[in-house]
């Protein structure tokens, strides 16, 4: 995983308006159908990834989601906000992100 480019691609896409962060607005995203991917947090409460996972069970929602090893705070330092789950809104910074998050090298 290269940590310190999937953070300046968090970072762009933050200044581009296409993430969604925090619980609340990181759901309604997935639940609106706007969210490209979601991204979890090393360090967030086992429970809310399972919230998730059951709430896209329920609406047969299917993006793909990612647990990292990515901080609360390394996310707060690159995008400016804390945020312990997230979702990219935009298809290329989504497809850029996942083959980051993939990558074995």
């Amino acid at each position: 995983m290269h940590k310190d480019k999937i953070l300046s691609m968090l970072g762009l896409a933050r200044r581009a308006g296409k993430l969604s962060m925090g619980h609340d607005m990181a759901l309604q995203a997935v639940l609106n159908k706007k969210a490209q991917m979601i991204i979890f947090c090393a360090d967030i409460s086992p429970r809310l990834v399972k919230e998730f996972k059951k709430t896209f069970e329920l609406h047969s929602i299917d993006i793909p989601f990612f647990e990292t090893e990515i901080t609360i705070e390394e996310i707060h330092h690159f995008v400016g906000y804390k945020a312990g789950v997230l979702t990219v809104n935009d298809e290329n910074f989504s497809k850029k992100i996942i083959s980051l998050l993939t990558d074995t090298d």
